[in-house]
């Protein structure tokens, strides 16, 4: 008897249903049994639910929510809107080059100004992060100016200035992941920060920053260790911009390297103009500078019109592509800040997140469904439901920018944040946003299986007292099972 069930064990397993099998997972997840978990998966073709456990539960998204300000981005504004950085003056120079006033770098939410290769390409950023403000300044010379009598102001009125949604913790803010969101962004608002060894053990550590311009100053307690590896390197910033306060330590025969935020994009992206505008021999008699909006204030005057240097953004649905690819909040935040100010809504995120609540309900989410706080999904505080993503999901696959929409998404084993993830999956193709916090992980998108069908899928993990590698194995054998 037991030699018979022994042959007959694959055909039991393989005619289990989905529930089955995830009841099976589950018992030998017992971590994850005391967490918060849901999950939907849909046929897209019969519209036929494959699998549903407390779909409709809340549940702290993480970067799924960028599945959201991405999506209403896209249908709101098309593939091909653009956005356009200026270089602009009150007047245009005089006879002999000279500008009596101030030259403004007015920002309007472009996030390619940066090293970043535009469309996305998988591996590290490898160009120059400052070749965007070189061409500007390239072209204002064409442009006849030679001397700049005011200040270069960096000018990011295009929006509010509310650098941190609500729920953002307040260490996000320090790195690069969390860096301030503003209408002017270089090199995603942030820098690296480097500390090397002295000569010999206590000694101080050398510490800069790249790209090296001089903007940030040091108060630095990082010492150089015998041996070991690196600590963390730690910083705050003193006067709230420019000086930061650095401490850690780094082995003798090593460094350390961190992302970290730029606290004022405006005044270091007006700053990184002065530079760009010196180094190619324009004097600049005044300072750097930044102008923001705070929320309550009149409207401020608008930018000067006289425009010596502009730079076209590539296609939207490029940027989008790299916000879902690699996951990045800022750029995110953006998506959901510029759909509102095109559609010519107050600038603010709260006008903001009414546009997207009203494009949710469009497809088919409820208001009581969902609780929103920010587009990218580093808060805390944003709640969404499995089946609220699926029903997203399957609302793109019925519009107009599906093939777009779909090609934003990192795949499986392939690229983005699922280049290590689903390699050995055989049965199928995943294209799915992730999303990770402390004790959040998520996973949305679609699954092509072999037979050609595609399966919209959603599955939070919310409260898993287990290391993050562990809840994602958690998650994939559910798309693993879905594939099967």
């Amino acid at each position: 008897m037991s030699y018979l069930l022994l042959l007959l064990l694959p055909a039991l397993l393989s005619a289990q249903s989905l529930d089955e099998k995830l009841d099976v997972l589950l018992a030998r997840s017992p971590a994850i049994q005391r967490s918060a978990w849901g999950v939907h998966a849909v046929d897209l073709l019969t519209g036929r639910v494959l699998l549903a456990r407390h779909e409709n539960n809340f549940f702290v998204p993480a970067s799924n929510t960028k599945l959201l300000s991405t999506a209403m981005a896209l249908n709101r504004l098309g593939p091909d809107y653009r956005l356009i950085t200026r270089l602009a003056a009150d007047s245009p120079p005089d006879a002999n080059g000279k500008l009596p006033a101030d030259l403004v770098l007015v920002g309007a939410g472009d996030t390619t100004l940066s090293a970043r290769a535009i469309p996305y390409q998988k591996g590290p950023i490898a160009g120059d992060p400052m070749a965007p403000l070189d061409s500007l300044a390239d072209q204002a010379w064409q442009a006849g100016l030679r001397s700049v009598r005011g200040n270069i102001v960096g000018d990011d009125t295009a929006y509010l200035w509310e650098p941190y949604p609500d729920g953002w913790s307040k260490d996000d803010t320090l790195w690069e992941y969390g860096a301030p969101v503003s209408a002017l962004i270089l090199h995603d608002n942030a820098v690296e920060l480097h500390a090397a060894p002295g000569l010999a053990p206590g000694d101080p550590a050398r510490v800069w920053i790249t790209p090296s311009l001089g903007f940030f100053t040091f108060d630095s307690y990082v010492r150089t260790l015998a041996r070991g590896s690196a600590s963390l390197l730690r910083f705050e910033p003193v006067d709230g911009a420019r000086q930061l306060r650095v401490w850690g330590a780094v082995p003798l025969q090593g460094g350390a390297s961190q992302s970290i935020a730029v606290p004022d994009p405006a005044r270091y992206a007006a700053f990184a103009m002065r530079e760009a505008l010196v180094r190619r021999g324009i004097t600049v008699q005044g300072g750097s500078e930044a102008r923001h909006r705070f929320p309550g204030q009149p409207p401020p005057p608008a930018p000067p019109q006289y425009v010596l240097a502009q730079r076209e953004s590539p296609p939207l649905v490029e940027l989008l592509k790299v916000v879902n690819k690699v996951s990045q909040n800022l750029h995110a935040e953006i998506a959901l800040l510029e759909t509102a100010r095109a559609l010519g809504k107050p600038p603010g995120r709260a006008a903001a997140l009414d546009q997207l609540k009203l494009f949710l309900a469009e497809a088919g989410i409820r208001p009581g469904d969902f609780y929103l706080k920010d587009g990218s999904g580093l808060s805390r505080l944003t709640l969404f439901t499995p089946a609220g993503f699926t029903t997203l999901l399957l609302h793109m696959m019925a519009g107009p920018n599906a093939e777009a929409w779909v090609g934003m998404m990192p795949v499986g084993g392939e690229d983005g944040t699922l280049s290590l993830r689903f390699k050995g999956l055989s049965q199928g193709r995943v294209m799915a946003k992730t999303g990770t916090i402390s004790h959040v992980s998520a996973l949305s998108g679609y699954l092509d299986t072999k037979d050609d069908r595609r399966i919209a899928f959603s599955i939070i993990v919310n409260n898993a007292n287990v290391p993050p590698s562990s809840i994602r194995q958690f998650i994939d054998r559910i798309v693993a099972m879905l594939a099967g």
